[in-house]
C-alpha cells in the first residue's frame, strides 16, 4: 500500500470497527472463550477481479497484532468460485470482530476492480487509459481508487487539492476561459504550487479559445461525440494530453479510444458497481 493512502486507510478501518462493534461484540463475548484461538478462510464465490487482501491483512492486525496470516491470493488476481484467498489465524473473538467489517471493505472493493478490468480490457492494445472520478463513496475513496488501480484502471485526481480542474462552472463564474486560465496560473504562482491544470471544453472553439488564452496541461472534452473528438484530437495536435468525458459508455468506449484521445473518464466505475460475492468461514480444526 502506497505511504499516502495508509492514513486514510486505517481511520477507515477505525471507523468501520467503531460502527461495527460500539460497546461490545456481545454474541461473540457471550458464547467463545476469551482466550480460544481459530482459523478462518476467505471464500470467494462469484467470477472476478479480487481487491482488499491487503486491507483485510490491516484490520486482522489491527484487532489482533499476534494473528497469522496466510495469503494465498494477490490484489488484481481473476478468481473464480470455490478459490480460497487467505487463511487467518488468531484471537477467535478478534476474527470474528473483524468479520463484517472485512467483507464489507472488500466485497466493494472487488466490485470496483471487477467493473474497471472489464473496461480496460475493452482498451486493450490502445494507448488509452480508462480514469475514474470522484463519484466515489464517502470515507472510501481512498480504498476505492486503489481498486481501480488493481483493475487495471488509472486514477484521476484524489480529490480538490492535487490538480486543477477547470470545469464548467468554474469557467462560467470565471467569466470564461481566460479568466479562469489565467486565475489558475495567478494562483499557483502566488501559493508556490506544482500543481497541473486541465481544462473543460463544451466544443469545438472552446479548444481553440484554450490555447489562445496560454494553453492547458490537460483538455477534457466534455460530451463531445465521436466525430466530434476525432476533429478536437487534430485540433489538439499533440499540445496538451487529452480526457473524454461524459456520455461513455462501456459500448462506445473503445470509438472514443480510437480517436486518439489519452484518457476516458468513467464514473461508473466507482458508482455503479455491484459487489463481489465472497465469505469468511471457519476452518475446522
Amino acid at each position: 500500500m502506497e505511504k499516502a493512502y495508509e492514513p486514510y486507510v486505517d481511520r477507515l478501518i477505525e471507523l468501520a470497527i467503531a460502527e461495527d462493534i460500539g460497546d461490545g461484540d456481545h454474541t461473540s463475548l457471550s458464547s467463545i472463550p476469551a482466550d480460544r484461538r481459530g482459523r478462518m478462510k476467505l471464500l470467494i464465490k462469484q467470477a472476478g477481479v479480487l481487491a482488499g487482501v491487503e486491507v483485510a491483512e490491516r484490520v486482522f492486525r489491527r484487532l489482533d497484532p499476534t494473528v497469522a496470516f496466510e495469503r494465498i491470493l494477490n490484489d488484481g488476481d481473476r478468481v473464480e468460485p470455490g478459490q480460497i484467498a487467505f487463511y487467518v489465524e488468531g484471537n477467535l473473538i478478534s476474527l470474528l470482530q473483524a468479520e463484517r467489517v472485512i467483507l464489507n471493505l472488500m466485497q466493494r472493493m472487488s466490485g470496483v476492480a471487477t467493473q474497471t478490468a472489464v473496461y480496460a480490457d475493452r482498451l486493450r492494445g490502445l494507448k488509452t487509459k480508462v480514469l475514474d472520478t470522484r463519484k466515489t463513496t464517502p470515507g472510501m475513496r481512498m480504498l476505492e481508487k486503489m481498486a481501480v488501480r488493481i483493475g487495471g484502471g488509472e486514477n484521476h485526481r484524489i480529490g480538490l487539492f492535487d490538480m486543477i480542474l477547470l470545469k464548467d462552472n468554474h469557467i462560467d463564474f470565471a467569466g470564461g476561459i481566460e479568466n479562469a486560465l489565467r486565475g489558475a496560473r495567478e494562483y499557483l504562482a502566488e501559493k508556490h504550487k506544482d500543481l497541473k491544470i486541465e481544462i473543460e471544453v463544451r466544443s469545438l472553439d472552446d479548444i481553440d479559445r484554450v490555447f489562445a488564452a496560454g494553453g492547458a496541461d490537460r483538455i477534457m472534452f466534455d460530451n463531445f461525440t465521436v466525430e466530434q473528438t476525432r476533429e478536437g484530437v487534430a485540433r489538439v495536435a499533440g499540445r496538451a494530453e487529452i480526457e473524454s468525458s461524459g456520455g461513455i459508455t462501456l459500448e462506445n468506449l473503445r470509438d472514443y479510444a480510437e480517436c486518439g484521445v489519452d484518457y476516458v473518464s468513467v464514473g461508473a466505475l466507482t458508482h455503479q458497481i455491484k459487489s463481489l460475492d465472497m465469505s469468511l468461514k471457519a476452518v475446522e480444526a
